[in-house]
């Protein structure tokens, strides 16, 4: 960079035509540009609203938001999606805070995202500028790595760094602040072009397979009388479905996916375990693990739910996550890549455990007990709703739209847990849920991200009241732009369904509040679309309610379908009581 760092304008002989100047904001567009950004999301003001615009002139979409907490989840997921780093343009201060739960939620579920913060003038830094903070320092327990612009010389090389460092190795969230003054600062075109051209020729950052134990784990597996195969949203990141078919149907080993790796496989494969998921954790004594953490959803892969015995493979890009679960077997590296790997060495020497043995008819007869026990439930009409009905008449709508499938967002209590179970996903990447951070308030921003991403796909949102309420302006940005997003809002009026309270805990000087828990009865959630041109429904029967999936499916236009469930059909949710 010394040479870069030495630039200087040369001065203009009075006979010269003046080269034209080039500012941060388009410097930093120009640098985006380059790198294949084409979409960023976020809320402008000072002092980025130049650099949006820039950023449109130049070819890159900006889907602008009502607040900087839903565009971050917007731009994480759509790193997911997409397998490039979502980009997030916030202002300085407040709004790089509101950031936070972007990069955050970005960096925990290990999906791509860069956020963009201006940030104060820097000879103001300490004096109480516009919007001061020291914004490094506010976003690092969340990033990966963080870079502060501190001249315009360095942009494009700090620009590079950053979407560079979001996708390398396990994926997450990077920052980059550019304070005010750098935004303003300019350089000639040639020196800009000089800058970009430079930046260009820097290596990037490639993830390279380890010392693969490949022999010693296709033993295991070899070897095994009850292995299984978990999926994670690791491997859906990294493209692996086709990988993983040849692995599943080559083996016969049968596969229990995370809920966002649910679709890489189908949920209605012969060997999907998710209906026998207890049986499958709880007896296997080899399991390989693809893409997905033993964390809290697999129980840490640890006793009472896991056997004492058990023998993990762990598939992982993070060499410190292999290193920190100590598993029989690791393998370092890309999902695909590695898979790739084992199915080669399983091809010289086959084996298949087949539909005869004891560990597949073990768990086909549980998944279609499960299963049977469920539909029963399933196929009664039941009015006022519980979860089960509307949720049926949702599932079959989606499922007859054929392919491309929609993309199903879904948060919520009740209503996400019992959606897991009940809506079917039949291709990769077409789930997003609250993720491994349980995060709500992600569903709008989920929806605008996968519109964005996917424009040949529907997209359908399930979403309890709770979860809604998170986001719910953001129906204007669906209506603002037109996407083909339908928002199907579970409304049993609170958290869980409203006051769940004892007699005794209703004391106190406020006892004639509502209850934590409780919203407005019947909210008209359908209404709020409609002030902005959307299209809202409400509906509590399943005749209304299929009637209004029919008509929003086939129109493709920006929905809420406002669906009265009945306020004690809920309970505390997510199995995890002893949490509360």
């Amino acid at each position: 960079m010394a040479e870069i760092e030495n630039l200087t304008l040369l001065e203009e002989s009075p006979n010269e035509t003046p080269e034209t100047q080039i500012d941060g904001n388009l410097l930093i567009a120009q640098s985006l540009f380059r790198a294949g950004v084409r979409v960023m999301f976020g809320v402008v003001g000072i002092p980025v609203t130049s650099l949006a615009n820039r950023a449109v002139s130049l070819g890159i979409r900006f889907i602008a938001f009502h607040n900087e907490q839903s565009a971050g989840y917007a731009a994480s997921a759509y790193g997911y999606l997409t397998g490039s780093p979502g980009i997030l343009l916030t202002v300085s201060g407040p709004g790089c805070v509101h950031g936070l739960a972007g990069l955050s939620n970005s960096t925990i579920n290990c999906w791509p995202m860069v956020m963009i913060s201006g940030s104060c003038d820097q000879k103001d830094i300490g004096k109480g500028d516009f919007q001061e903070l020291d914004q490094i320092q506010a976003v690092k327990p969340f990033v990966k790595h963080s870079v502060k612009v501190t001249d315009i010389k360095h942009v494009p090389q700090d620009v590079k760094t950053v979407l560079n460092q979001s996708v390398f190795g396990r994926p997450g969230a990077c920052y980059l602040d550019v304070p005010s003054d750098v935004l303003h600062q300019t350089v000639t075109e040639s020196v800009a072009d000089e800058l970009l051209t430079k930046s260009d020729e820097n290596e990037i950052l490639e993830g390279k397979l380890g010392n693969l134990e490949i022999d010693k784990a296709v033993s295991l597996l070899r070897n095994a009388k009850r292995p299984l195969t978990v999926i994670g949203k690791g491997a859906a990141f990294a493209r692996a479905e086709d990988s993983l078919k040849r692995f599943v149907e080559r083996t016969g080993i049968p596969f229990l996916p995370t809920p966002m790796g649910k679709g890489l496989l189908p949920d209605t494969h012969e060997l999907a375990a998710t209906a026998a998921r207890s049986l499958a954790i709880g007896q296997c004594d080899v399991a390989v693990v693809v893409g997905a953490r033993l964390n809290w959803l697999l129980h840490f892969g640890e006793p009472p739910k896991w056997s004492e015995d058990v023998k993990f493979i762990l598939v992982d890009v993070s060499k410190e996550e292999v290193e920190l679960r100590k598993p029989c077997v690791g393998l370092l590296g890309d999902a695909k890549r590695v898979l790739d790997r084992i199915n080669l060495e399983i091809k010289d020497d086959p084996f298949c455990l087949g539909r005869t043995h004891p560990w597949i008819q073990a768990i086909t007869k549980k998944s279609k007990e499960n299963v049977s026990r469920m539909e029963v439930q399933l196929a009664k009409d039941v009015v006022p709703f519980n979860f089960l009905t509307p949720m049926r008449i949702i599932r079959d709508a989606i499922l007859a739209q054929g392919t491309p499938a929609p993309i199903l967002v879904s948060e919520g209590a009740n209503t996400m847990d019992i959606g897991r179970a009940v809506l079917v996903q039949t291709e990769p990447r077409t789930r997003l849920d609250a993720g491994t951070w349980g995060t709500m308030g992600v569903g709008l921003g989920y929806c605008i991200a996968a519109a964005v991403a996917s424009p040949d796909r529907l997209v359908v949102a399930v979403e309890g009241d709770s979860g809604f309420g998170f986001s719910a302006m953001e129906v204007e940005t669906l209506v603002r732009y037109q996407l083909p997003v339908v928002v199907i809002v579970f409304n049993n009026g609170g958290v869980y369904g409203g006051d769940r309270r004892n007699p005794e805990e209703i004391a106190g000087p406020y006892k004639d509040d509502p209850a934590p828990t409780s919203f407005v009865p019947g909210a008209a959630y359908h209404t709020l679309i409609e002030a902005f041109g959307g299209k809202g429904y409400l509906v509590g029967t399943p005749e209304e309610l299929k009637s209004a999936l029919t008509e929003s499916f086939s129109a493709r236009k920006p929905t809420v379908i406002n669906v009265t469930i009945d306020p004690y059909a809920g309970s505390e949710s997510g199995r995890m009581q002893h949490k509360n």
